[in-house]
């Protein structure tokens, strides 16, 4: 048996079809909602996990990628401009340079990495 089922994600309404398989259709609770199609509704309405939001002297990756090079060390000074990373997405590599200057105080990734955009690279102090 199939039913149809309105569920809503960040405000926007979906109309999803369920199909029941090896159940009773008539065992629905009341309100008539199975509870495979509200834990679905749950998940898809969860917000997402907060992100650590990037303090004042962290450098940030500008896209989402993969850490291919650091290109600072700790206690090494750069100015504005200077080349501290490489990030590779979908296959293209682009570079990261110093939005400010200062000391070299912490490298929060290595290469390999994974990284979202925003996500702190190198803090500068």
């Amino acid at each position: 048996m199939q039913r149809k089922f309105r569920i809503s994600v960040d405000g926007r309404a979906y109309e999803v079809l369920v199909e029941e398989i090896g159940h009773d259709a008539s065992a629905l609770p009341a309100g008539g909602v199975h509870p495979v199609a509200q834990a679905v509704a749950a998940a898809l309405a969860a917000p997402a996990p907060a992100r650590p939001v990037a303090g004042a002297g962290d450098e940030v990756a500008p896209l989402a990628g993969t850490v291919q090079s650091i290109d600072v060390a700790i206690g090494q000074t750069v100015k504005a401009g200077d080349k501290i990373a490489t990030i590779e997405a979908m296959k293209m590599k682009t570079e990261v340079f110093a939005k400010g200057a200062g000391k070299v105080t912490a490298i929060a990734v290595k290469t390999g990495d994974s990284v979202d955009t925003g996500g702190v690279l190198v803090t500068l102090a």
